[in-house]
């Protein structure tokens, strides 16, 4: 089993006052030639965007794009669809930019803070006709469970959002006490595991909130909740 360990506190930083950054990977002003991406997983930004604020009108391409709003509004624009569309907690979006796609993300509340995740998968095909999908995901079934958000427009699983990747984005809220055996897709896959809230133990790895832990070589690890805890997977191709 190989592990690679990231402490909340350790993430690339920006404050651009309407915007408090947290970087996991390489982005934008944050550079480490030694922490660029995970396997297919190249950007996992934890977003804090001050009302009315956000990102204006601007492209992509080639990129697997991933939004999970954890509080607040999320406002989103793109030239399939010119109207703007909410995003709110407990749905999950997902673009895939391919040929090209121009668009835009802000805060719709007028006096709340935006909070959320956006991830980056390189696809595993390019020059794909752009798409967008969002889905409303019930809390309740992650609890203690395993709630799948995300996979392959490849594979059959109902019920989850599609990209062009091999890979697999989950959810799961642990009470206290709880314990879970992450079961790997192949042993070409590694997981990026993020603490969203709470205090886990995997791997005799503790990880308090917004720690991050990577695992690969492995088929399976065992995980247990200190107290009440949030995660999120990340499963991708490593190579």
């Amino acid at each position: 089993m190989k592990t690679q360990l990231q402490k909340a506190e350790n993430r690339g930083f920006a404050n651009h006052g309407w915007l408090q950054a947290n970087h996991s990977f390489s982005f934008a002003n944050y550079f480490n030639k030694d922490n660029m991406q995970y396997g297919a997983l190249r950007v996992l930004n934890d977003d804090v965007i001050a009302p009315k604020m956000g990102f204006g009108t601007h492209p992509h391409d080639n990129m697997e794009i991933i939004t999970i709003p954890l509080s607040g509004v999320l406002k989103h624009r793109d030239n399939m669809k010119e109207d703007w569309q909410s995003v709110l907690p407990g749905e999950v979006q997902v673009m895939s930019a391919g040929t090209g796609v121009q668009h835009s993300e802000i805060n719709g509340s007028n006096d709340e803070h935006l909070s959320l995740f956006q991830i980056w998968v390189i696809p595993n095909k390019q020059n794909v006709e752009p798409r967008y999908g969002q889905k409303a995901f019930n809390e309740l079934d992650r609890k203690n469970s395993f709630q799948t958000l995300v996979t392959s427009i490849d594979d059959n699983h109902e019920g989850s959002l599609k990209i062009h990747q091999d890979a697999i984005i989950s959810r799961m809220d642990l009470d206290a006490g709880k314990t879970f055996e992450y079961q790997l897709k192949s042993e070409n896959h590694g997981v990026y595991i993020m603490n969203i809230f709470g205090n886990v133990t995997i791997e005799k790895e503790i990880l308090e909130t917004r720690d991050a832990l990577g695992i690969s070589e492995t088929d399976t690890f065992s995980m247990q909740a200190n107290i009440d805890s949030g995660l999120l997977f990340i499963e991708v191709p490593m190579r």
